[in-house]
């Protein structure tokens, strides 16, 4: 493939916040083909899967003060059911297993979970998220040791915590900062930085940082932060420029698209008057906030292939069957997403019961 095609640093600005990022289009080095992942796992005492972002990256860093040399296996919530069949198949007998920050939804089978647990010494599956009665079920008879924390309370980092034991008091600090930007509370300027680093640094080079420095990032990540941070802000300026404001039942939702950091852009449609934001990324996937006006996102994504909190939550709707359907994406900019996704909010019920609750 022709790289400057997909090059940042070639294509103008308008143009790049269109289109995913590079890995979309290539092989990341994080894509584990069979020889790559058996060799990974071959020696692997105990391993981590969890979402590479802050919450999930801090869990990691905690389990590895207990278990020195974890193995870490990223995994998005997309990739749930192919990261616990990927260890079902190749991880040792014995192997110690930790799930951190993902929540499966009615689309994963867990099919590669029963066996799983038969191999290995212990699954632990530390999560806040909102999990059905039904998912509960099936991972509990599996014979995993599941905690889920109250998602309005939680981080996943505050549940792997208080689960794991006692940890050094940089990793207490380091939970209530990753879970003032996770619950969107955002009284911590820090936590904006410990989110912006997880997304930039590789998953691998975060855990390190943080697990010898806690919540107070070291002065050459605030000065690679500083630069990264330029660009960052001319495409949230682009994702500001194309969102729409739309009345929806008596709730104003502001809807847009674009390659962007979602929780700025949806900050700044609330200040526009927005209740509830809809950030329609290029990769096929779309970040839903609310306020305090609108605590129901849950309730749209789990319409919408997805799930979350009441405040904040993601989905990617089964629109994309091959790449003409990408390349009609990125060329109406989402046009086909943000339907389905306003359409969910449509089809909300008057009261749902944990709004009565």
């Amino acid at each position: 493939m022709d790289d400057s095609l997909i090059d940042p640093e070639t294509l103008p600005l308008e143009r790049t916040s269109l289109l995913p990022g590079a890995g979309f289009f290539t092989d990341d080095e994080d894509d584990r083909d069979e020889r790559e992942l058996e060799a990974t796992l071959d020696d692997a005492d105990t391993v981590v899967v969890a979402d590479p972002d802050a919450d999930g990256l801090a869990c990691v860093a905690f389990v590895r003060e207990f278990h020195d040399g974890a193995t870490l296996l990223p995994a998005s919530p997309h990739e749930l059911d192919d990261a616990i069949a990927d260890l079902a198949e190749f991880a040792p007998d014995g192997v110690r297993v930790y799930v951190c920050d993902l929540c499966p939804d009615e689309r994963d089978e867990l099919s590669g979970l029963a066996d799983l647990v038969s191999r290995a010494d212990a699954v632990s599956w530390f999560d806040h998220h909102q999990w059905s009665d039904e998912a509960i079920d099936r991972v509990e008879e599996s014979g995993v040791e599941l905690v889920v924390g109250d998602s309005d309370e939680e981080c996943s980092a505050d549940v792997t915590l208080r689960s794991l034991g006692e940890l050094p008091e940089r990793f207490v600090e380091l939970a209530a900062v990753t879970r003032d930007h996770d619950l969107w509370i955002r009284d911590d300027p820090r936590s904006d930085d410990l989110a912006d680093y997880a997304h930039w640094a590789e998953p691998e080079t975060y855990v390190d940082v943080v697990r010898e420095h806690g919540a107070d990032l070291p002065p050459d990540v605030e000065t690679f932060l500083e630069a990264e941070r330029i660009e960052k802000q001319r495409l949230i300026d682009k994702a500001v420029e194309r969102a729409e404001l739309r009345e929806i039942d008596g709730t104003t939702v502001g809807v847009t698209y674009g390659r962007c950091s979602q929780n700025e852009v949806a900050e700044t449609l609330r200040e526009q008057g927005a209740d509830a934001a809809v950030v329609v990324k290029p990769a096929g996937s779309a970040s839903i906030r609310g306020t305090e006006a609108f605590e129901r996102c849950h309730e749209v994504a789990e319409q919408v292939n997805g799930g979350g909190h009441p405040k904040a939550a993601g989905c990617k709707p089964a629109i994309y069957d091959d790449m003409l359907d990408y390349a009609h994406h990125w060329t109406t900019r989402g046009a086909v997403a943000k339907r389905v996704i306003l359409d969910a909010f449509r089809a909300l019920p008057e009261h749902s019961a944990e709004t009565d609750s």
